[in-house]
């Protein structure tokens, strides 16, 4: 356990001062959305479709989506899942199938999380996605937009986006 804290430590560290220079080389992309990824948790996941919800409402199709779940050895390997054991000390994710989700040039980054996670929060600050949008009680830092919402309202969360999109002209 003592690793663990200590990892977390170090990688809390990593993505700071990464996410500072985020910041200062941040561009806007003007670019209409037409490819979208979601980083949720699993517990959401399971108990919302938002893959569907957001591909429905946003007319879009082959939208991607990962999962963050805690490590348990006794969790079967998951093309779709990913867990802090997939990162290593210096912050790399080093998983492939994720690795290559990230390095992807989505239009459009969909952070579905209202609880901070350092892993997912890394994943999207990590993420090639040209636009980010995510919860507003997160880190206002990752997101070009953030939505004030109850996560369970994927209804009215991606209605909010919708209209925040259409008014910035990516849809």
């Amino acid at each position: 356990m003592k690793f663990t804290k200590l990892k977390h430590n170090i990688l809390q560290k990593k993505f700071d001062k990464t996410l500072q220079q985020s910041i200062e080389n941040r561009i806007f992309s003007k670019k209409k959305i037409q490819s979208v990824a979601i980083l949720t948790t699993e517990e959401i996941s399971s108990k919302l479709d938002v893959l569907s919800i957001i591909e429905k409402t946003l007319e879009v199709r082959n939208a991607k989506i990962y999962s963050f779940r805690p490590y348990n050895k006794l969790n079967k390997f998951s093309y779709k899942h990913f867990s802090e054991n997939d990162i290593n000390w210096k912050g790399e994710f080093f998983q492939e199938n994720f690795n290559s989700f990230l390095e992807q040039p989505f239009d459009l980054l969909i952070g579905y999380f209202t609880k901070p996670n350092l892993y997912l929060e890394s994943a999207v600050l990590q993420s090639k996605a040209s636009f980010k949008v995510g919860f507003s009680n997160i880190n206002s830092n990752l997101f070009e937009i953030e939505i004030s919402e109850d996560v369970l309202n994927i209804g009215k969360f991606t209605l909010e986006l919708k209209k925040y999109l259409q008014i910035i002209k990516k849809l």
